[in-house]
């Protein structure tokens, strides 16, 4: 593999399979692997209930959420606004990949936007994201809808440590109902 390549479909889909598997907990293999990523779909939305703080250094304190209750039918309608994610899907990221992520082009043409950190090699967990409804109509999402494309990039060689920061591990707790 060359470093810097971003991988395709069949080194995507041999890395699912393994074990152990570089993402696990998705919906359907064949809908959410695509020709050069894989799709991370909806679990959790959630509103910002207060403010955050970031200072010097790791100084910082993160914003306290509300979950939103999905409606019978599994939908829920967004006003304009931003929102915190929470994907379905389990990341395990070995130390010779990294990942980022976009929004799928439908978001797009509904005025919705996704933003997201850098995945960095080594980390493991659920993974969160801001999703931010720019369209004054609002947006109405369903529970398990693919958001975003996760695309990975093979490193030069592995990392001689991994990412060991304040989210590994991150909401790997089982979830309610």
């Amino acid at each position: 593999m060359i470093p810097g390549a971003v991988l395709e479909r069949s080194a995507i889909r041999e890395l699912l399979l393994a074990t152990p598997p570089l993402v696990e907990g998705w919906i359907d293999l064949s809908a959410q692997l695509q020709p050069h990523g894989f799709d991370l779909t909806l679990r959790d939305v959630a509103s910002f209930a207060g403010p955050g703080r970031v200072g010097p250094g790791r100084e910082r304190e993160v914003a306290p959420t509300r979950p939103l209750p999905f409606e019978e039918d599994g939908g829920l309608t967004l006003a304009p606004g931003a929102y915190l994610l929470t994907f379905n899907e389990v990341v395990r990221l070995p130390l010779d990949l990294m990942a980022l992520a976009w929004p799928r082009s439908t978001l797009l043409r509904c005025g919705v936007s996704v933003h997201n950190a850098v995945w960095d090699a080594g980390y493991h967990g659920r993974s969160q994201a801001l999703l931010v409804v720019h369209n004054p109509a609002g947006f109405r999402v369903v529970r398990n809808a693919p958001l975003v494309q996760m695309v990975f990039l093979r490193l030069g060689r592995p990392v001689a440590q991994g990412y060991a920061g304040r989210y590994q591990g991150e909401n790997l707790t089982p979830a309610g109902p």
